[in-house]
């Protein structure tokens, strides 16, 4: 794929997504990082649910850990996996009242020493935090990168590196959720939405549902 075809879609998906931000409701950079950590292999959805009760109630490192174990379960078993996510929830919060004074790290070392934050928990918490040009390649951007063809990889790193030299300068801060949204709602896994999808002509999935003189050439 060369860099003309790049440089449109990535114009094509800003227009089409012109507010690209995270799902995760949050209004602070710490309910960011708790509401990442309990995202995994879970659905923004189910863990707004959690946090739209949670966060109320507790929304620093110290209110967490006031909770106790138990008490930060009761508000988050409707999500998968939580009782090893509480366990990190806890160890984090408690890294950052004894080494952080309860301030979340802008940066990735200090980000990545935090228990359940890994290298895309990270880059999430730095592009959407931080405003640092990020991409975390979680199973929607795993996807797409193949995909489409702007970033084919054997692995979530092998898609990222190439994301970061592929992806236009001007689009790199918000081609992370430009391509989260777009594979959360247009290409999706199973049947993606060949028909409404704006950049149709410049994908190089060869399993498309609609022929290339869709609308979305003109888009």
């Amino acid at each position: 794929m060369n860099a003309e075809k790049r440089q449109e879609i990535f114009r094509r998906l800003s227009v089409a997504i012109p507010d690209p931000t995270t799902e995760l409701v949050h209004s602070s950079t710490f309910e960011l990082l708790i509401a990442v950590i309990l995202s995994a292999q879970a659905t923004d959805k189910g863990v707004n649910i959690a946090t739209a009760k949670l966060f109320p109630v507790a929304n620093t490192p110290q209110a967490i850990l006031d909770l106790g174990i138990e008490g930060l379960e009761s508000y988050i078993k409707t999500i998968g996996l939580y009782r090893s996510k509480a366990k990190n929830v806890m160890a984090t919060c408690k890294m950052l009242v004894e080494q952080y004074a309860s301030v979340v790290p802008d940066n990735r070392v200090a980000l990545e020493s935090l228990p359940g934050v890994g290298r895309k928990t990270a880059n999430v918490i730095l592009n959407t935090a931080f405003g640092q040009p990020t991409i975390a390649v979680d199973t929607h951007i795993f996807r797409l990168g193949n995909r489409i063809g702007i970033a084919p990889g054997k692995t979530p790193l092998d898609v990222e590196l190439k994301l970061m030299k592929a992806v236009p300068k001007q689009y790199l801060q918000d081609a992370h959720h430009l391509l989260i949204l777009h594979g959360r709602y247009i290409c999706v896994a199973r049947k993606p939405k060949c028909g409404e999808c704006v950049i149709v002509d410049l994908c190089e999935y060869k399993a498309k549902t609609i022929p290339l003189t869709h609308a979305g050439a003109q888009a």
